[in-house]
């Protein structure tokens, strides 16, 4: 399904929008600016003279009077329960073996395990194949003798729209991509 980039006025990220959404906010002239050639085109109805009325929105609009909503905007996205968003950013390699797996051969493992104290967190999670999980057990990596060949990091705004998009438009990955940090592992 296709989905509209909503921006906060400084260009943040805080939202995916329906086509209904967005054209919602241009037709109600609550579009502040807009990035990239229209996506989206609704024909409505017709005036007097015969002229049929046409609301477009461009792929990433910026809403304007929209800093209240990028307040409510979380500094990370949740973690959530179905490790979409984890697998994504660990790229579906295991953090252990580093091989690569399928989304049904992963499990989420926790560095310091919870049993011991440890948070379900974006520092403190990594993804793992089944059997490196079971072998890691309730141990920290190094009492496993099981060193992480990456780190967990929280991802940013950007990494967080990036990960949770479905089908992004070339406008809307050229601009996301452009305001990740170095150490994203979405980079190249």
């Amino acid at each position: 399904m296709l989905l509209i980039l909503g921006l906060d006025i400084a260009g943040q990220p805080f939202r995916w929008l329906s086509p209904e959404e967005a054209v919602s906010y241009n037709a109600t002239g609550k579009v502040a600016w807009s990035i990239g050639e229209p996506v989206v085109i609704f024909h409505g109805g017709y005036n007097r003279a015969g002229v049929q009325s046409i609301v477009e929105s461009a792929p990433i609009i910026a809403i304007a009077r929209s800093d209240i909503m990028a307040a409510k905007a979380l500094a990370y996205p949740p973690l959530g329960d179905r490790n979409d968003l984890l697998f994504k950013r660990d790229r579906h390699v295991c953090a252990f073996c580093g091989e690569s797996f399928g989304r049904d051969k992963l499990t989420r493992d926790h560095i310091l395990p919870r049993s011991r104290g440890g948070r379900d967190g974006w520092m403190n999670v990594v993804a793992a194949c089944r059997f490196c999980n079971h072998r890691k057990g309730a141990k920290t990596p190094e009492e496993a003798g099981m060193p992480l060949r990456y780190l967990p990091y929280a991802p940013c705004r950007y990494e967080h729209f990036l990960l949770s998009g479905r089908n992004i438009l070339t406008d809307q990955m050229d601009y996301l991509t452009a305001m990740l940090p170095a150490h994203s592992r979405l980079n190249g």
